[in-house]
This record gives C-alpha cells, sequence and structure tokens, in this order.
C-alpha cells in the first residue's frame, strides 16, 4: 500500500512539473514575441504587415563630409531630421563605427511632423587619410537600421625641424 502512496505522489509531483514548465514557456515565448514585433515593427497589430502607421526618419542629409581637417581635431555635425510618419518616433540607440565616433540623439518620443537632431562628434586623433565613418541609428521605423555617414580627409601635421 506504501509503494502505492509513493507512486502516486512521484506521478503527481511529475505531472505538475511538466504542467508549470509548459506554461512557463508559453509566457516566455509570448514575451519573446512581443519585443521582437516592438523592435523590428515586421507585423502591425492586425497581422497583415502594413507598415504605413509606422514613425519614418526623414533626414536634411544623410552624409557629412567635413573635408580637410588636421588630425587631432575634435569636430561635430548635427543632423536633422524629421518623423514623416504616422506615430511616435522613438530611437532607442545610435552606435558609432568606432570608438573615435559618438552620437546623441533624442530620448523622448518625436511625434508626427515633429523632429529633432543627431549629434555626432568625431576625434581624429590618431586617425590619417581618408576616413569614413558610420552612425547606426536603431528605431521603431521599418525597417529598424537607419545608417548615418561622416567623411573626412584627414591631415598629419609637419613636425617642427
Amino acid at each position: 500500500m506504501k509503494r502505492i502512496t509513493i507512486f502516486g505522489i512521484g506521478i503527481f509531483i511529475a505531472f505538475m512539473v511538466v504542467v508549470s514548465c509548459k506554461s512557463g514557456n508559453s509566457t516566455k515565448n509570448n514575451e519573446e514575441n512581443i519585443s521582437s514585433e516592438v523592435i523590428t515593427n515586421t507585423n502591425t497589430a492586425d497581422g497583415s504587415g502594413d507598415t504605413s502607421s509606422l514613425p519614418k526618419f526623414l533626414f536634411d542629409e544623410e552624409v557629412h563630409d567635413f573635408g580637410r581637417i588636421i588630425q587631432g581635431e575634435k569636430v561635430s555635425f548635427s543632423y536633422k531630421f524629421k518623423n514623416v510618419g504616422k506615430s511616435s518616433l522613438l530611437i532607442s540607440d545610435a552606435k558609432g563605427s568606432c570608438g573615435c565616433t559618438v552620437a546623441d540623439f533624442p530620448q523622448k518620443p518625436i511625434a508626427p511632423g515633429e523632429g529633432g537632431t543627431i549629434d555626432v562628434k568625431f576625434n581624429t586623433d590618431g586617425k590619417k587619410g581618408f576616413q569614413n565613418k558610420t552612425i547606426t541609428l536603431i528605431a521603431n521605423t521599418q525597417p529598424n537600421t537607419k545608417v548615418l555617414t561622416i567623411k573626412a580627409q584627414i591631415q598629419v601635421p609637419e613636425e617642427d625641424k
């Protein structure tokens, strides 16, 4: 009789573990799916894939050429943009292609029709010749990335002889 009771309790515990694991996984999967949709914007709420209501960047320029500059200079440029989409634009990150390029971006949502700036600082210390650097923005647009470019021809100053 004891064996049947212990066996029954074991079956019950095994059943509870299986059920709790399945419900935990489905919650995790739902959270991952929701996060994925928010980040990539590949689907709308109705599943149609219609992206016409999403925010959209419109930049005055996407490539800025600093021209000739002297090695060691720290230069900056502000990329101006407007949200020409139908919902608020939220930039979640701006990554430079190297540590010499840093970007500041608006932390608050940009309403449709409103604008903002991406302020880029480029440190030419240790650089020479033609330089081409990028800033990748991550936002709730489709596609969810936008690449801005800076260029410069860096001249090494002549040393005193």
